[in-house]
């Protein structure tokens, strides 16, 4: 989802130092950065919580300094992966401190050839997902997209589907569920 004009506004008036700026772009992406945080770790809900706000805290500190990006939520997920990663390096070898440049160099900037390769990535599991979603049930299907493609709330996925907010609620959960099981059999058999 490229950002909109109002991304935009939005972080350049954090920039400038707008503490409600600040929070919109909080509120905005957090629900965002959670679920991609507890995608990529099997770690506490605070772990993931606590690297996200690591994150906003950074780019508060930083926010004179920083570009602004073409896609903020982009931006601010990767910041978080970078995030996760360090500090489960850190927690892997927690005698060594960390230098200036390892910290400056979490914050930088992705190059030309990182973007590119993130990209690739992200349409191979693009492709996976759409292949997964395929083998779910129809009605399955019809909420995850309608929830994450359509991003209906559960409300308007139960006006949708003519059924009752709980088991619209059920539906998008249990098709997750089940893409979290293969994702990770998948993920099995790669390493094995």
């Amino acid at each position: 989802m490229p950002t909109t004009h109002s991304d935009t506004e939005t972080w350049i008036a954090f920039q400038e130092g707008d503490e409600d700026a600040y929070t919109a772009l909080y509120r905005a992406h957090v629900r965002a950065m959670y679920r991609y945080g507890m995608s990529l770790v099997s770690a506490s809900e605070s772990f993931v919580f606590d690297c996200i706000h690591d994150v906003f805290t950074e780019i508060w500190v930083k926010r004179a300094r920083l570009t602004i990006p073409e896609n903020v939520r982009y931006y601010l997920l990767k910041a978080l992966k970078v995030r996760i990663l360090h500090v489960l390096q850190r927690q892997q070898r927690p005698s060594q401190s960390i230098s200036q440049f390892d910290f400056d160099e979490l914050w930088a900037e992705p190059s030309s050839e990182e973007l590119f390769t993130e990209q690739e990535d992200k349409g191979n599991r693009e492709q996976l997902i759409q292949k997964l979603i395929s083998q779910l049930p129809p009605r399955q299907q019809e909420a995850i997209r309608l929830r994450f493609v359509e991003e209906l709330d559960y409300g308007e996925i139960a006006e949708v589907l003519d059924i009752n907010r709980q088991s619209a609620q059920n539906l998008v959960f249990r098709g997750i569920e089940k893409l979290r099981q293969w994702v990770l059999v998948f993920l099995f058999l790669q390493i094995f």
